[in-house]
């Protein structure tokens, strides 16, 4: 069976779309964790403080010494900003000034090496 060229267009734009959609489960922190690239993430919010973990594609604790990373977040309906850091073997933290509740948003995470990758939290 051949597509009319027509539907070509919106068949290759759901196939681009398909890999954007984050499946959410519960975190060994107690967060949210989505996949982000061949990573998967868990986001912990404790008020301001956000902590981010960084694990592989088997859920073993990845090194984040040397990475950096941002957390971009919608709290009360406003954008909010917060660098993250590394702190410790598989964390990054960064400090709102606010409390951020559980926030919706994305955290953009770079590795030492300057690898990127994005998880998003719906």
């Amino acid at each position: 069976m051949r597509l009319p060229l027509k539907t070509l267009p919106l068949f290759a734009l759901f196939l681009l779309a398909a890999p954007a959609q984050a499946h959410e489960a519960k975190g060994p922190h107690g967060g949210r964790q989505v996949d982000a690239g061949q990573m998967h993430v868990e986001m912990v919010a404790n008020g301001a403080v956000i902590d981010v973990y960084v694990s592989d594609a088997k859920g073993e604790p990845v090194d984040a010494s040397g990475y950096k990373g941002l957390a971009i977040l919608v709290v009360a309906g406003k954008p909010l900003r917060v660098p993250l850091a590394s702190a410790g073997k598989d964390r990054l933290t960064g400090t709102a000034p606010v409390d951020v509740g559980r926030p919706k948003g994305a955290v953009q995470i770079t590795s030492g090496g300057g690898a990127t990758v994005q998880g998003k939290f719906d």
